[in-house]
């Protein structure tokens, strides 16, 4: 199959099941005049997290990698009005573009937009001593997933979700002798959470409009 194949497919499914409003598409191009890298999720794919943080009956969502806001979009409006997102964006470009992008969308009063590393931001986030978080989308710099999914642990409860974009890496992933950080970053993200006690997880390949990929979903068990 080519690559061709999977966006048309993707196109077809998007097209009957997927309501991408101006807001989103906004999103994207405001994205992309901003010159963004285009490395948002895909619409279906921006629709499954909604999904997965309406079955949750997510009331906080914690989202590390902002870019333009898209997905986060799509979270906080799986949200009730008193929910709350807090998004995590390193680059201030990005946020800016982001931040935009969530008040077009009329997302304001619930998505609160931190700049800065994550691994500056998290701990802080942590000392605030908020609510502990019902799902957590982990869509960053990979070589940091492994600290993440520890600041992800730190800051969920049981029952809460985690979820790693991006983690096949077109099959790279399975190569343990890659010098590309990336993959080791994910790798070592993987198998902290094969051993974790509290974690009970799934890796889902996938294809289509973003090409190969896969995502990770993890269930926090205690």
């Amino acid at each position: 199959m080519s690559q061709q194949t999977w966006t048309a497919v993707d196109a077809y499914f998007d097209d009957l099941l997927v309501d991408e409003d101006d807001a989103l598409l906004q999103a994207v191009a405001d994205s992309e005049a901003a010159g963004l890298p285009p490395h948002q999720v895909s619409p279906g794919q921006g629709k499954l997290l909604s999904l997965l943080a309406t079955l949750r009956g997510a009331r906080t969502v914690l989202e590390i990698g902002t870019l333009g806001g898209y997905s986060t979009i799509w979270l906080a409006r799986a949200l009730p009005a008193d929910g709350r997102l807090v998004t995590v964006e390193a680059d201030a470009a990005c946020a800016a573009v982001a931040a935009a992008n969530i008040s077009q969308a009329g997302l304001d009063g619930i998505v609160d937009l931190r700049v800065g590393k994550a691994l500056d931001v998290l701990p802080r986030l942590a000392d605030e001593g908020r609510d502990l978080f019902d799902l957590v989308f982990i869509d960053a710099d990979k070589p940091s997933n492994p600290q993440y999914l520890e600041w992800a642990l730190k800051l969920t409860r049981p029952g809460s979700v985690i979820i790693g974009d991006n983690v096949v890496r077109n099959g790279a992933v399975t190569d343990a002798a890659s010098t590309d950080p990336r993959v080791q970053g994910v790798r070592r993200f993987t198998e902290l959470i094969s051993q974790h006690p509290r974690l009970s997880a799934t890796t889902i390949q996938t294809v289509g409009s973003k090409g190969y990929d896969g995502f990770t979903l993890a269930l926090v068990t205690r």
